[in-house]
């Protein structure tokens, strides 16, 4: 191929319209998905790309692959698997704060390499917070090396970011331009770039292990984000509502054998009773009139000890595992609320007791806060008032419900779709199956991911509403909008023309590796401007290029791009470091502290790694 070439008007054309999107991505006077339309408009209408291949980005296997990651995302979140990891995570950290930090940064860095980043972000930052709550470790010790080892986990696989989803399909184009003679780009297999997914996630660990972690401990605020507005620990602080749920099995020897669940409260120091499982019948929030029968199962929260005093007493057995109940009290399911009665309630001058709310509604009444005086001394005796602060302990769903009554309003967020935590071992093992399939199957991995998205569609995991819900539509038109950039700078000779004007102003020999790391530095730049997927589709076709004037691997080039485009741990327009910015309170300089640091190691990993790899080819 020849580099001397001449800068024809088309060049100009696909080269300006870089530009224009670096420009405004940039300066965000318009929005990042509408720049995306005008530049495939512009490529469309002056023929840069053949109208009739014009809108092919969207049924391109980037985008199916990207939605199909989405989706099967929300399936695993609506089964609860990420609250049940953060229950696993704070039992095996045992409060130590190296461990626990350990364990969860590497558990989020597998978990993203077949998951969309934001998507596994959005997924930890509740895990982070219940675990920054719980173990007193400050929020911001937590979300940057769980946010790196997210991104760095996400290049085990060829589905864990969108740069590398991005990149077969650029090599499946860049066919249609190779030189005569040269041999087939191939796509890469879904765990081709796992040595280098591996190698940049360990170094991540061991990053923060020895070095980031004081720095970020130098720069905490202190104590100002030491624990977290979470729901527990705001319950907590105001209503004295801390402690752990327990399961307390009655034996044939307790005097709350026969008694009906009321009189069981009334007890001396008894714990919130919250749930009760007799024969066949199991019932969060279950009514005052329900008895207890020997081999029932009381769901109770309190403090170990007390709780642990109050078994021994009444002769039950007591369990901190929760098997006959742990759907019920499953984060993702249930848990504590809060609610103000308005002035129009019907609420008013009722007590919970009469208004039967465990049994109307399957709501319990934990507290009351009245003009700054927390109640919780016989509580469901207490007649309401207009502008009274409810505590309740309920199933989401059925909160839900019970809110649309305007009796009273709920003011703690809590998730309004339906969870389905029962369905969580028929979405593992359709998760599962699905990798397995692209590991060992030579089919396109956008097919096999819809199968699995498929399988949990069939399989009740999710609706097809909640599928279409999942998808960042976003995300996907800006992909497949500038998807055909790409074929541009290739096709018209654009980043031919700009790698034979870099290699001009490079030493004559210059080694391939250094040509790399050029690249991968210049990726790297070009993400901070013009997000990871414009990184992508602008600089793949030019690293493609280079490879072929230097006699270099075409493809280890390009995976080194797809790589790089990811390398952004100091600012916002990486998404994930966006959605960690505001909770954990970091500062610019801060970011580019500790993130720039870890970047320079990861475009050096990179580049190493990649090369091992194709030794020899």
């Amino acid at each position: 191929m020849e580099y001397g070439l001449t800068l024809t008007n088309d060049m100009r054309l696909v080269l300006g319209l870089v530009a224009f999107t670096m420009a405004m991505f940039l300066f965000e006077r318009i929005r990042a998905d509408l720049v995306a339309l005008v530049v495939l408009v512009v490529l469309g209408v002056t023929g840069l790309v053949a109208p009739e291949e014009i809108f092919s980005g969207f049924s391109g296997n980037a985008v199916i692959s990207i939605m199909a990651t989405m989706i099967l995302g929300a399936g695993l979140d609506r089964t609860g698997a990420l609250n049940r990891l953060a229950g696993w995570l704070l039992r095996r950290g045992q409060g130590v704060e190296q461990r626990l930090l350990l364990m969860t940064t590497a558990i989020a860095g597998l978990n993203s390499s077949f998951m969309q980043n934001p998507s596994v972000m959005a997924l930890y930052l509740p895990v982070a917070s219940r675990l920054s709550t719980r173990s007193g470790l400050a929020l911001s010790r937590l979300l940057l090396p769980i946010a790196a080892a997210i991104v760095t986990g996400a290049a085990l696989t060829m589905v864990g970011n969108s740069p590398l989803i991005l990149l077969n399909d650029l090599l499946v184009s860049a066919n249609n331009n190779l030189p005569s003679g040269m041999a087939t780009l191939e796509p890469l297999p879904m765990f081709a770039p796992a040595p280098v997914g591996l190698a940049l996630l360990v170094a991540s660990l061991l990053y923060f292990r020895f070095h980031g972690n004081r720095k970020l401990a130098d720069g905490d605020s202190g104590g100002e984000n030491a624990t977290p507005a979470s729901t527990e620990g705001y319950f907590a602080r105001t209503y004295g509502l801390d402690g752990d749920v327990y399961e307390l099995t009655v034996t044939a020897e307790s005097p709350l054998v026969g008694m009906t669940l009321g009189e069981a409260e009334t007890l001396r120091d008894a714990p919130m009773l919250l749930a009760l499982k007799t024969g066949n019948d199991t019932r969060l929030a279950p009514p005052a009139d329900m008895r207890i029968w020997v081999g029932s199962v009381l769901g109770v929260m309190g403090r170990r000890e007390e709780v642990a005093d109050f078994a021994q007493n009444h002769f039950l057995r007591m369990s901190s595992r929760l098997r006959a109940l742990g759907d019920l009290f499953n984060p993702a399911r249930a848990g504590i609320s809060e609610a103000v009665v308005p002035p129009t309630s019907t609420f008013i001058g009722k007590s919970a007791r009469e208004m039967r709310l465990r049994q109307r509604l399957g709501i319990s009444l934990l507290a009351i806060n009245r003009d700054k005086q927390v109640i919780r001394e016989d509580v469901r005796s207490v007649a309401l008032r207009a502008g009274d602060m409810l505590v309740f302990h309920s199933i989401w769903q059925d909160l839900a419900q019970a809110a649309r009554s305007r009796d009273f309003a709920v003011v703690t967020d809590y998730p309004k779709g339906e969870q389905r935590p029962h369905k969580f071992k028929i979405a593992m093992a359709i998760f599962a199956f699905t990798i397995a399939v692209a590991l060992f199957a030579r089919l396109p991995v956008s097919l096999i991911l819809m199968t699995g998205v498929a399988g949990m569609l069939l399989a009740g995991v999710l609706k097809m509403d909640e599928a279409y819900a999942a998808i960042n539509w976003k995300t996907v038109f800006l992909t497949a909008c500038l998807i055909p950039l790409g074929w541009a700078m290739d096709s018209s000779g654009a980043a031919a023309w700009v790698a034979g004007n870099t290699l001009d102003r490079l030493p004559e020999g210059t080694p391939p590796w250094v040509l790399q790391i050029v690249v991968a530095l210049l990726t790297t730049g070009f993400s901070l401007v013009i997000s990871h997927v414009g990184a992508t589709i602008v600089m793949v076709p030019i690293a493609i290029n280079l490879a072929l004037a230097v006699g270099g691997d075409p493809t280890a080039f390009a995976l080194v791009t797809a790589l790089s485009a990811s390398n952004n741990f100091m600012t916002a327009s990486n998404p994930v470091i966006s959605m960690i910015t505001g909770p954990a309170g970091y500062s610019s300089r801060q970011l580019w502290r500790v993130g720039g640091p870890l970047s320079l190691l990861y475009a050096l990993i990179a580049v190493t790694m990649v090369n091992l790899m194709f030794w020899g080819r």
